[in-house]
């Protein structure tokens, strides 16, 4: 299939003189004004522009920045056709994104290889870049494989916990966006993974390898002493994570592991564990992950205990709200409680 040139010039002669050069290879669309060149991309998008600079109502330049200002057009290649030939003009095009200038007047041979080898720079571009996305999602894929394998093993020891893993990631996408959307910690959340922050909640209990089944898996309430060796799952969920960052390099999805893993327990007033961090001392994902996992064990099942209802568990987290909980993402978690209600139905209990 032939790629679509589109010629912006004002002058019908230099439209004609490019037409001309062009139209036994590419598909060609002369267009007059800037104005014209953005009704015809509302129709199909072309392959390169070739777009005049000195045009009156909108000049190139003009035009140039709105083609760059969106991610619409943002990619299409641009060269220049200027009488304007100098290095100041030149440097100001490249800067708005140009990949070329051709003077004017320009000759058929000229015109016809500057844009052979442009369009074939592109496809190589598009080429790779479809090669690495593809390259991404696989290794995405064996990321989120590992992720999946890890908690289940560790779900298939804890007999007491069912399907806590699976339903605690469905909770953290949901108070994450509900966080985003509400503007708390938006500003330290801006750069965040949220795929990678949602697959990685999944092995906050992964130091749950370490506990003996005896106490794992106890059909009943833990004595202290039991309980001191429950609480050391936090431990040893950052060692065994900070051991796989050692050997596989320091990828997000372990980073955010780790600090779900090691803090999940911590409490707002410094009274959690491991590290009895206080307030903002707690990393952020830790402190999301306390709301949603008490949650969870709140409205489940557990051999010492029946489960509370939803809003029972609602009224418990908003009590220790700026005791137990950050307030902020405890009233976040309020606000949008009836999103955990809708998605808790559709889930295994």
């Amino acid at each position: 299939m032939r790629k679509t040139v589109f010629i912006v010039d004002d002058s019908i002669v230099n439209l004609t003189v490019a037409e001309e050069a062009l139209e036994n290879h590419y598909r060609v669309v002369a267009l007059p004004s800037a104005a014209k060149m953005f009704a015809g991309l509302e129709k199909f998008m072309p392959d390169l522009i070739l777009l005049d600079i000195d045009m009156p109502e909108m000049n190139g330049f003009e035009a140039m920045k709105r083609l760059r200002a969106g991610d619409l057009y943002a990619q299409i290649p641009v060269i220049f056709l200027t009488a304007l030939a100098d290095s100041d003009n030149e440097a100001y095009g490249i800067e708005l994104g140009a990949v070329d200038f051709i003077s004017k007047p320009f000759s058929r041979p000229v015109l016809l290889n500057r844009i052979k080898n442009h369009l074939h720079i592109d496809d190589i571009i598009r080429n790779r870049a479809a090669q690495l996305i593809e390259r991404t999602e696989q290794l995405v894929n064996l990321q989120n494989g590992i992720v999946f394998t890890l908690a289940d093993i560790v779900e298939n020891r804890d007999k007491n916990t069912g399907d806590h893993i699976d339903r605690t990631s469905v909770y953290m996408k949901i108070l994450v966006d509900a966080m985003l959307a509400k503007k708390v910690y938006a500003d330290e959340m801006r750069d965040w993974n949220l795929e990678s922050v949602v697959s990685s909640a999944r092995l906050h209990d992964i130091g749950k390898i370490a506990i003996p089944d005896s106490i794992l898996n106890k059909p009943g309430p833990l004595t202290p002493e039991e309980f001191q060796t429950m609480k050391t799952h936090t431990v040893e969920g950052e060692r065994i994570i900070s051991k796989a960052i050692q050997r596989t390099g320091d990828a997000e999805f372990l980073r955010n592991a780790k600090l779900i893993a090691a803090y999940h327990h911590e409490r707002w007033d410094g009274t959690g564990y491991p590290y009895g961090l206080k307030g903002t001392d707690i990393p952020l994902p830790g402190r999301i992950m306390a709301v949603i996992d008490v949650y969870d064990a709140l409205v489940s099942d557990r051999p010492y205990k029946k489960a509370f209802s939803h809003d029972e568990a609602v009224r418990i987290i908003m009590e220790s709200a700026g005791r137990h909980f950050d307030p902020y993402i405890a009233e976040v978690f309020h606000e949008s409680n009836a999103l955990f209600v809708a998605a808790r139905a559709k889930l295994p209990q």
